[in-house]
């Protein structure tokens, strides 16, 4: 049975999607920071036990007055399961655990949603473990202008995958996603409704097509998406650019602002420190920079340090940068441990500078849970390969490994006695003329190996492609393979969309999800149950 008809006879058997957690990976200064390996005033220690625990919920809940539910209240419209759970945490002098991601189209990827579903399962462990009441709360960064980042997002389709993109309106420089009127989003939408295919819950499709409508903005549609979608689930959604999240974060704002210069000479002093520890700063500083936005008709202006003190006297709109964004959400809510991906866990290295130079109490960054999504079919493409989902990395690699194992048994065993004797007689050549003294270099027989190597694997390139041209449906397992598991060489989770999965396999994938991340959770609390 070929690879290809093995997924047609599996597709009716089996519809179980497989989650499979990964590690977070992440550059040097993120995997350095997870190891403990960097100089210990970068970081907050984690607890690593209940016990500790419940000692940094006490240490953060008496750091934050009890209205601060009461205040923030509107940026969040909590219903169902995420009120009851934040009423009852501010009720009880509890804690939230938070994630959070800029707007993407239609949800963004798959990372937005194992980001809420680490919190749900941290909120879950750390009150098993604990007994303090925890609540999620997923942080939407609403307040975010970078357009390019937010008009996209993939789908995985047979052979490969799809990039839906809505065009950005001609004024779109600097604008705040709450303040970006929604593009034509039809086309995408389109797209997007056929990667779902002939699948059955059409929940969280019609969630979208509620949430992203005409009169939306970039922010409020991803904003009503997540709310739909997460709400049941005990997750709450805070949009950051709410009038009452500016209004109770404003006294650090203007801190910030008014002490801009020693800031920025404390972020020099962290930068110079990593790169002493031969890392490199996850955020580059900008000298003449404050870390604070101002806005006016919805675009927003990085304050420069020159004029900071004249605009922390007036009564402009602010908002945090991402190294001011953690210290912030810490300030106004009871914030006991935020999930972080792996650059914005490298970024809290210099968070921690800005906090001790503005007298704010520190965030403690964890890190976020991983995941990978197998579809059935991928999952009987990689069984038929004899694959693993890491050998899928590399799109260059995996083609040439799946189209070495096709070539003609003829050609490709007549090669690999050419290459042998290539290697034999080069290997002789090389004894006979250093059995001759000074006569002629050895690296004349290296240049001879050289270009006869150059010419055996250039005719195996020339094989690979006729076969790829000749058998369509190895080229289309390639790219099937490829797009669903690292689309354009990039991990799954940083790329594809949530909606089709959910629309094929069932809502209940979040749950699933949460499930896993469970696992990851407990291990950060130190808990075994």
């Amino acid at each position: 049975m070929t690879p290809a008809s093995a997924v047609a006879e599996a597709s009716d058997s089996v519809s179980a999607l497989r989650i499979v957690t990964e590690a977070l990976g992440g550059g040097p200064l993120a995997r350095a920071g997870l190891a403990g390996a960097v100089p210990p005033g970068w970081y907050v220690p984690p607890p690593v036990t209940p016990e500790a625990w419940r000692q940094r919920a006490t240490e953060v809940k008496s750091s934050i007055d009890s209205g601060w539910l009461d205040r923030l209240w509107p940026a969040m419209e909590p219903s169902g399961p995420a009120a009851e759970r934040l009423t009852r945490v501010a009720r009880c002098s509890g804690v939230v655990v938070t994630s959070g991601q800029q707007p993407g189209l239609f949800g963004g990827p798959i990372y937005t949603w194992s980001k809420a579903m680490t919190i749900r399962a941290l909120a879950d462990a750390l009150e098993a473990a604990t007994g303090v009441p925890v609540a999620a709360v997923f942080w939407a960064a609403t307040d975010d202008s970078d357009f390019a980042e937010a008009s996209w997002t993939s789908v995985g389709v047979r052979g490969g995958y799809e990039r839906l993109e809505v065009e950005a309106p001609g004024d779109a420089d600097l604008m705040s996603m709450s303040a970006m009127p929604l593009p034509d989003v039809a086309p995408a939408l389109r797209a997007l409704e056929r990667a779902c295919g002939s699948g059955t819950d059409q929940r969280a499709l019609a969630a979208l097509r509620r949430s992203y409508v005409p009169g939306a903005t970039m922010g409020s549609a991803y904003v009503s998406l997540l709310r739909e979608i997460l709400h049941p689930l005990g997750v709450a959604v805070l949009d950051a650019s709410h009038a009452c999240v500016r209004s109770t974060a404003r006294p650090i704002l203007l801190r910030a602002l008014r002490n801009a210069p020693e800031l920025s000479s404390a972020l020099a002093q962290r930068t110079r420190e990593i790169r002493g520890a031969g890392l490199e700063p996850q955020v580059v500083d900008v000298e003449d920079r404050s870390l604070v936005f101002s806005s006016a008709a919805g675009r927003r202006t990085r304050i420069a340090i020159a004029g900071a003190e004249k605009i922390a006297s007036s009564d402009a709109i602010l908002s945090p940068n991402v190294l001011l964004r953690p210290i912030v959400e810490r300030a106004i809510l009871p914030t006991a441990a935020y999930a972080a991906g792996p650059g914005e866990f490298a970024y809290f290295a210099q968070v921690s500078a800005v906090a001790d130079e503005i007298g704010a109490p520190r965030p403690l960054a964890v890190p976020r849970w991983s995941v990978t999504l197998v579809e059935p079919q991928i999952d009987t493409l990689l069984d038929a390969y004899r694959l693993s989902i890491a050998d899928v990395a590399s799109p260059d690699a995996l083609s040439k490994r799946l189209l070495q194992q096709a070539m003609p048994k003829g050609i490709s065993e007549q090669l690999a006695a050419m290459e042998s004797a290539l290697r034999r007689h080069t290997d002789a050549l090389r004894l006979a003329v250093r059995a001759e003294g000074d006569l002629m270099p050895e690296r004349s027989v290296d240049a001879i190996e050289h270009v006869a190597r150059l010419r055996l694997e250039r005719f195996q390139r020339r094989v690979r492609a006729a076969v790829r041209r000749r058998d369509t449906a190895l080229a289309a397992d390639i790219g099937s393979l490829s797009g669903a598991l690292f689309p354009g060489g990039v991990r799954q989770e940083r790329m594809l969309n949530v909606i089709p999965f959910l629309v094929k396999y069932g809502c209940s994938v979040l749950d699933r999800m949460a499930d896993e991340a469970g696992k990851h959770a407990r291990a950060l609390v130190g808990s075994s149950q």
